[in-house]
């Protein structure tokens, strides 16, 4: 992520954060810790970094919701599969939006899954656009304004902070594996003595 944010600059940045938001699954938060990252060593200028990911956001989240305005739930339940948003995911998703409304679209900016799908539920639902507009563009400023102030802190120790979290995140993904094998090899073991248990009393 770094290399191609230093790649393409601002334009990686808004490139991420824009597909992500109208529903493309996408690391638009690393984008942008990452573009505050590299302003925190003096690459790049924060204030820019910041309006480039909040209009992208705002500009993304508005496209998925005409999407789902104009589309409706066939489009979304036709070619949702595609980005992950499956039929039940989607019914889940929509029950929050009915329930919450406003308060989602500001709280999705921070829960994976919600966020992706944020602006399509929107207008599937039939949110008023305008409603829709300010409620988004506050969420998108908090979310903005949460990770581009972590990445700028962040500064130059960011590539120490990702080579710590990657050693983390292996360790954890070697525990996971083995806890796996081990509950496979317990059922297989489990089932061969039903098996045979069943061959002796036959």
């Amino acid at each position: 992520m770094l290399g191609l944010i230093d790649q393409f600059g601002y334009f990686g940045i808004a490139g991420i954060v824009f597909i992500e938001s109208f529903g493309v699954p996408a690391p638009g938060e690393t984008a942008i810790i990452a573009g505050s990252a590299y302003a925190g060593s003096g690459h790049f200028n924060i204030l820019v970094v910041a309006v480039v990911a909040f209009l992208a956001a705002v500009i993304g989240d508005s496209i998925g919701y005409v999407i789902g305005r104009r589309g409706g739930r066939p489009l979304v339940h036709r070619f949702g599969r595609y980005v992950r948003l499956t039929p039940a995911r989607f019914e889940k998703v929509e029950g929050f939006m009915s329930r919450q409304g406003p308060k989602i679209v500001v709280v999705a900016r921070f829960v994976e899954g919600l966020r992706q799908f944020n602006g399509i539920v929107a207008g599937v639902t039939g949110m008023p656009f305008h409603r829709f507009l300010v409620w988004n563009a506050l969420g998108a400023a908090l979310w903005v304004g949460v990770w581009s102030t972590a990445g700028y802190l962040a500064g130059d120790h960011i590539e120490a902070i990702a080579h710590a979290v990657s050693r983390y995140v292996v360790v954890a993904a070697v525990i996971v594996v083995l806890a796996l094998v081990g509950y496979v090899w317990r059922r297989r073991r489990r089932r061969r003595r039903t098996t045979a248990a069943r061959l002796d009393i036959s």
